[in-house]
């Protein structure tokens, strides 16, 4: 469904699990970036009713994520870690096509909004089904559908709103992109790392 070429090693997880702490860190600083994220697209694109409402939906799940995340560190007696930087969110945002209409920015943005609710929908479906921590596995299993959601309404706005850009011929170009750079990826106790 979410068209990634290259799916993670399971291995990964081994990773994860060795540093449950920095997982849940930079996993909650992934949701306040996304709900950050909505936010903004808000804010540039208010005139679209559709688009505000949905991501309205979109920033208040991702800062619920946020909050969960946030208890579940808390729970585990850890505690949030400072922001972390996300070298793969910041390559994506450089593939960004810089130039054309509103529409066409507004197009860019919800495809690379896309993009890496895809990734973590992935990442979320791996640490899900290999996890050990069985309350880890179903918060994961959980949040992985609402990424899945969160995909196709990017994806989706993304095709009403193109003027001028081919949506379907673009994504492919996101995936191959994505494609050439998540091999540097899936060695770090990270969501996209």
């Amino acid at each position: 469904m979410l068209g990634l070429k290259l799916v993670t090693d399971p291995r990964w997880v081994n990773i994860v699990e060795s540093n449950i702490e920095e997982i849940l860190t930079d996993h909650a600083w992934c949701e306040q970036k996304a709900a950050s994220n909505a936010i903004s697209l808000i804010t540039q694109n208010s005139e679209k009713e559709e688009l505000v409402t949905e991501l309205m939906i979109i920033a208040r799940e991702e800062l619920e994520h946020l909050q969960m995340v946030h208890d579940l560190i808390k729970s585990k007696g850890l505690s949030l870690g400072r922001e972390r930087k996300d070298h793969y969110v910041n390559e994506l945002f450089k593939f960004m096509k810089k130039d054309g209409s509103r529409n066409d920015a507004l197009c860019e943005r919800l495809l690379f909004s896309a993009m890496i609710e895809a990734r973590s929908c992935e990442r979320f479906k791996v640490l899900s089904e290999n996890i050990k921590d069985v309350e880890l596995a179903k918060f994961y299993r959980d949040l992985m559908i609402s990424e899945a959601g969160h995909y196709t309404t990017f994806l989706g706005f993304a095709r009403k709103y193109a003027d001028h850009v081919d949506v379907d011929k673009r994504w492919k170009e996101w995936i191959e992109f994505e494609t050439s750079i998540i091999t540097n990826y899936g060695k770090n106790e990270t969501i996209h790392g």
